[in-house]
């Protein structure tokens, strides 16, 4: 049996516009913030809702779509895996960094 590996999917909409970034071989990515939510009652009985921030990258193909067609504030479904970076920053701090990689994108809303 195959164990299901780094696979993350998520429904949520976008907190801001896509930014596109063109590298120095020409090729693109896409990067955004996508916006998740729960909810629960706490011991009060009281409904307590809750948002998730997620930073999303886009690469290859799918970026045209993104570019073209996904705005802020439009819910979206994706598909991809995790994965995490580090950096130092302009002070010597190490900044970590969780990201989803997105290689399935389902526009659910228009913009």
């Amino acid at each position: 049996m195959n164990a299901l590996r780094n696979k993350v999917q998520l429904i949520g909409r976008l907190g801001q516009e896509p930014e596109i970034v063109t590298l120095k071989d020409g090729n693109k990515m896409a990067k955004f913030s996508m916006a998740t939510d729960d909810s629960y009652k706490d011991k009060n009985g009281q409904k307590v809702e809750r948002a998730y921030w997620h930073n999303i990258v886009v690469w290859g193909g799918l970026v045209n779509v993104v570019e073209n067609y996904v705005k802020k504030g439009q819910e979206i479904a994706i598909e991809g895996k995790l994965t995490n970076r580090s950096w130092d920053d302009k002070d010597g701090n190490k900044r970590y960094m969780t990201e989803v990689i997105c290689n399935e994108l389902l526009m659910l809303s228009k913009s």
